[in-house]
Parts: C-alpha cells; sequence; structure tokens
C-alpha cells in the first residue's frame, strides 16, 4: 500500500475536482492484474475508489511500475460500480494484437474486481482512518 497527496488542485476529465490534500491510499499486488485507489477528501471522508486493470506490477529500486490496459472501475462513496474505457481496451488489444493470455487475465481482474466491490472484500471494507 502507498499513500498520495495531491498537493494541488487537479481537473480529472472523469473524476472531475479532485482537491489539494486528497489522500490517495493506493493497492498493488505483485500477482495481481488489477490496483485500487481509495480517495479520501482534505477532510477525510471518502470520496470513491478508482481501479485499474492492468499487469502486475513491477518493483525496481523505488520505482513501481505496470502497464495499464485500460480499462478502469469508478466507485462512488455509495459503491456503485461503473465500468469505463472498454472502448479503448479493444481498440488497444486489436491495434496491438494482444495475446490470448492477456485478454483472459484481463477480463478475469475485471470479474474480480467487481467481485470485490459487490462483497464490500478487501480493500473495499477498509475502515476509514
Amino acid at each position: 500500500m502507498l499513500l498520495g497527496v495531491f498537493d494541488k488542485q487537479i481537473e480529472h476529465s472523469q473524476l472531475g475536482i479532485i482537491q489539494a490534500g486528497t489522500l490517495s491510499y493506493e493497492y498493488y499486488w505483485f500477482d495481481r492484474w488489477y490496483n485500487v485507489f481509495r480517495f479520501h477528501e482534505p477532510d477525510g471522508t471518502l470520496r470513491n475508489y478508482y481501479c485499474n486493470v492492468n499487469m502486475p506490477p513491477k518493483l525496481e529500486g523505488d520505482v513501481l511500475s505496470y502497464v495499464d490496459l485500460d480499462i478502469d472501475v469508478f466507485v462512488s462513496k455509495d459503491f456503485e460500480a461503473a465500468v469505463w474505457d472498454m472502448d479503448e481496451f479493444n481498440e488497444n488489444a486489436a491495434r496491438y494484437k494482444y495475446p490470448a493470455d492477456i485478454m483472459s487475465n484481463a477480463q478475469e481482474a475485471l470479474s474480480k474486481v467487481l467481485h470485490l466491490i459487490e462483497g464490500r472484500a478487501f480493500p473495499f471494507n477498509e475502515v476509514v482512518p
């Protein structure tokens, strides 16, 4: 888990305005094809979750990197989930000729994330700090 703090206000095309001081609790697993960000407003209230479907990350020295596969899952503070950017994933899969294992791992990761959200399983069950 990493903790990020927005040092300035950001205007995100899908997430809207993210205020300076917003906290981002970021969950990464070296054996999973997704990550989860839990955003809290500067006053500590839950803002939303944002999940990326990606290839498992690698850590080299102090640098954590991963290949983002475009599929995102937005989860509101009321736990309404929306899948974003499937069209981008499908376009890039065709353009770059993703192998079958990438296609199946991405679809499986999306299913797992949606299942975790629905069941309020970790990290979607975290107590607000």
